[in-house]
């Protein structure tokens, strides 16, 4: 079974002279010598270091209390996601579908293997709590694929302890500067091994060839952007991390929405197909998240209820709606992130990075082609809200709404792929369609909650139970929607009065 352990560390230099005083950090009531662990440890890559040039580690250690399969992916400077597997001979299918979204088709083969003999101490306060863990690490690095040759240093690393404020770690790199000691330029042992053995380090994907100068090169900047996203969250999806599933579905709709919206710069012939796979992994990963969504709202507005208005067992039918089908759900959302069509799509989306499909408009200035497209969305938006306007209260006018926060979407999308070119009116444009689809993206909840009301009334009425909760939440709803509609267009009227249109 995986275990997951947030990582807050920082290494430092060291000239093999041990380790300094640390009795002086402020909080720190005494420092405890743990021993020295023998570790040794196997790390796993692709033959082109794929997981390296992520900072992402792999890596099956022997010796030490936490021996096994370690997983480590980056969070932020000095952050680290530790996910461990107890120790077996092969690598745990748990960590290799972590690593899939990167790994793909290629295989994993041990790369460096790292021998450290690590003299351990613990900072602890007052109270005996621990504070950090601190090693002096001797380690001996050989490489094992892709070059040659070993390399051998020592280096102080600090580990944060469980719930403990990052801001200690300051307070004990000062006293360290104060004894010499200098932060380490390697972020991790695997990439100063990779650094000081035949074969180097491998070369980071950058967040652009250089500088944007053409629309073209706006335009792949937000792609590479989505497609990095898409990538880095695949591993906190499966590991059902909060948001990730909202979050990587964003990165689908924006990749899709830019295929749409310049096609005057990418060739559609070969961004169209692609656009219709992006379609493909949005509903496999809304399969269930928009449920849970909808029986949040509905959760919440029968919390609101005084506990009088509640007739007969509406909670528990609304708990078991919410809950029927969320593990099947799971499941085939995950069976979507196993599956060739989608390992392809990676590869697709890869291949559009580095050999992208650019039409003659690609060359033009951002400050022509850029502008040019965003209005032509914003038109749509436009053309589809005051449509809405016009209707009368009902299923048309819903239908109309939610198109319009379709477009509204699409439209926010563009403008903020332009921005880094167009500045401050794209941003205003991206502020105004996000005020606009959060309206219209209510009023549509809205429209589903009573779908699902009613549903949920019927089934209630058919099994005998009292269904006046049902249709007094129902009348919320249809109120709700309908203060929506009241301030669409005063809302729509600032939008184009802000934009100038």
């Amino acid at each position: 079974m995986a275990e997951t352990k947030r990582e807050i560390e920082r290494k430092y230099e060291s000239e093999d002279s041990g380790l300094p005083d640390l009795t002086g950090v402020p909080g720190v009531a005494d420092v405890l010598d743990k021993g020295t662990a023998e570790l040794d440890a196997t790390y796993y890559d692709t033959s082109d270091l794929r997981l390296a040039a992520a900072s992402v580690t792999l890596r099956r250690r022997t010796g030490g209390s936490d021996a096994g399969w370690h997983l480590k992916l980056p969070v932020g400077p000095g952050v680290r996601d530790e996910i461990r597997v107890p120790l077996q001979d092969d690598l745990p299918g748990e960590l290799a579908g972590l690593v899939r979204a990167r790994v793909r088709e290629g295989q994993l083969v041990p790369v460096v293997r790292l021998r450290s003999a690590r003299d351990i101490h613990d900072l602890v306060d007052a109270e005996g709590r621990p504070l950090a863990e601190i090693g002096v690490d001797r380690v001996h690095a050989e490489r094992l694929f892709g070059g040659k040759g070993s390399t051998q240093w020592t280096e102080i690393e600090v580990e944060l302890a469980d719930d403990r404020d990052p801001a200690f770690l300051d307070k004990v790199e000062k006293r360290l500067r104060k004894a010499g000691v200098r932060p380490s330029k390697s972020t991790s042992k695997l990439a100063r091994a990779l650094a000081e053995t035949k074969g180097g380090h491998p070369k980071r994907r950058k967040a652009s060839p250089g500088e944007p100068v053409t629309a073209g090169d706006h335009v792949l900047a937000y792609i590479r952007a989505q497609r990095d996203a898409i990538v880095a969250l695949d591993p906190a999806v499966r590991l059902d991390t909060e948001e990730s599933v909202h979050d990587m579905r964003v990165a689908t709709r924006r990749l899709r929405s830019t295929f749409r919206s310049f096609r005057t710069v990418l060739d559609r012939e070969v961004t169209d197909p692609i656009a219709d796979e992006l379609k493909w992994l949005a509903g496999e990963l809304g399969v269930g998240r928009d449920q849970e969504v909808l029986a949040e709202r509905l959760g919440a507005a029968l919390a609101d209820l005084p506990a009088g208005l509640v007739d007969g067992p509406v909670t528990e039918r609304l708990h078991t709606w919410a809950t029927a089908g969320l593990d099947g759900s799971r499941r085939r959302m995950l069976g979507a992130l196993d599956s060739p069509r989608y390992l392809t799509l990676l590869d697709t989306l890869d291949a559009v990075v580095t050999a992208p499909p650019l039409r003659k408009a690609a060359a033009g200035k951002p400050g022509k082609v850029l502008p040019k497209a965003v209005r032509k969305d914003f038109a749509k938006v436009s053309a589809l809200v005051e449509e809405a306007i016009e209707q009368p209260p009902g299923a048309d006018r819903d239908l109309a709404l939610h198109e319009a926060r379709k477009k509204a979407k699409r439209t926010r999308y563009a403008a903020e792929a332009a921005t880094p070119a167009l500045g401050g009116p794209a941003k205003d444009l991206t502020k105004s369609m996000k005020s606009l689809q959060s309206l219209l993206g209510d009023h549509q909840d809205s429209v589903m909650a009573r779908t699902t009301l009613r549903e949920l009334s019927a089934v209630a009425h058919a099994a005998g139970e009292n269904t006046f909760t049902y249709g007094l939440l129902y009348g919320r709803e249809e109120r709700r929607s309908a203060a929506v509609e009241t301030e669409v267009p005063d809302a729509w009227k600032t939008i184009r009065v802000s934009m100038a249109v």
